[in-house]
């Protein structure tokens, strides 16, 4: 695949993005060699007259096919913080290394969706909350594009909460038992637990106007989303461990939704 690993990188500059750089850089590496882990950068898009990416890494988990499930997990949705994009590079240099968590999976990592703005220093982006159809911001028509094509069954968001809450959100959106089974749920209290999270609702009867669940009827499949808020308070070790911990288990009960589902 391809990796552009100096298009991708080169133009990062400033403090809060050297740490960044250099964990994409070692992943850059260690896909060189990985059987699990491709670096297959999205792109190009123009930038300041010249081209830029969106940086992806495409995991094949063992036994994974053409019939594998498919998800696209997204962070870095504010260049100001990095913590998400750095914790999304850890998990998935752990699964280069485990790739037993992601049996059977499919899964593509965008750990930077704030290109732009990390490149040019432009704040108050609010990519989080775009509308993913015609008229986003380039990286957002990027992934537009990229799901459209990809067909996800699925969406894992990682972001920043406020600073003044202590508990970690999840929301999960769509409808992926659905599919399954009345009496199975994506995530529970078991996958959550040693942490303090609040599960949110999402109770409104319209479809969603931001992230992917904004296009969903105009994809094949119907995805569902699930978004992880870690407090903005927490430290950087601190959110780390929590992100890529709780998407973990996450990944191994969904690895049980994919067996089922191949036996229906």
């Amino acid at each position: 695949m391809s990796t552009h690993p100096q298009s991708s990188t080169r133009a990062f500059a400033g403090a809060p993005a050297d740490s960044l750089r250099s964990d994409l850089s070692a992943l850059y590496a260690l896909a060189q060699n990985s059987p699990y882990v491709f670096a297959s950068p999205l792109g190009p898009f123009p930038l300041d007259g010249r081209q830029a990416y969106l940086p992806r890494f495409v995991f094949f988990g063992p036994h994974a096919c053409d019939d594998s499930w498919r998800m696209a997990l997204l962070s870095g949705f504010d260049h100001r913080d990095l913590r998400a994009s750095r914790a999304l590079l850890a998990l998935a240099t752990s699964l280069a290394s485990d790739s037993e968590i992601g049996h059977g999976l499919n899964l593509s990592f965008f750990p930077l969706i704030d290109v732009v703005g990390l490149i040019s220093g432009a704040a108050g982006r609010d990519l989080a909350h775009a509308h993913w159809g015609g008229g986003s911001p380039p990286e957002i028509g990027l992934l537009e594009k990229d799901a459209r094509l990809r067909s996800y069954h699925g969406f894992v968001r990682i972001e920043t909460e406020n600073a003044d809450d202590d508990l970690i959100g999840l929301r999960l959106r769509g409808s992926a038992t659905e599919l399954l089974s009345p009496d199975l749920d994506l995530i529970t209290s078991e996958e959550t637990r040693s942490f303090p999270v609040r599960f949110e609702a999402d109770c409104r009867d319209t479809p969603p106007t931001d992230g992917p669940l904004s296009i969903a009827d105009d994809l094949p499949l119907f995805p569902f989303e699930l978004t992880l808020r870690i407090p903005g308070s927490w430290s950087e070790e601190s959110y780390q461990h929590a992100a890529v911990t709780l998407v973990e288990r996450f990944l191994k009960r969904y690895r049980a939704f994919q067996a089922y589902g191949q036996h229906l």
